[in-house]
């Protein structure tokens, strides 16, 4: 026995048919940031290694939304715990002057 395939539309039609005009929305809708400071940074990490990098050479070490890029998490950082920052990898390593051990205590990691 041998199985019929259902006939395949033809090529213009279905080019027509994903080339479809979108429809215009009937009323503007409003739109809002949802990746705000809040949102970026999740939490601070708690691990170990965590602490170990805290103590050892004044760095934060933060979980933040995949989303986000460098400079918004910068500015999370600076809004959030009013703290300068002297560089972002993928952790928060402190200005000299600011003692991560401290700020870790008020943000309650420690």
């Amino acid at each position: 026995m041998v199985k019929k395939e259902a006939p395949a539309p033809p090529k213009g039609e279905a080019k027509a048919k994903s080339l479809k005009a979108k429809k215009a929305p009937k009323y503007p809708r409003k739109r809002r940031n949802r990746l705000d400071c809040y949102a970026i940074i999740r939490f601070p990490l708690t691990t170990e290694s965590g602490m170990k990098k805290t103590e050892d050479s004044n760095t934060l070490v933060f979980l933040v939304d995949v989303k986000t890029n460098k400079h918004q998490i910068k500015q999370s950082v600076k809004k959030l715990y009013d703290i300068d920052r002297a560089k972002k990898k993928a952790y928060v390593q402190l200005a000299p002057d600011d003692d991560a051990l401290d700020i870790a205590n008020k943000i309650g990691v420690i």
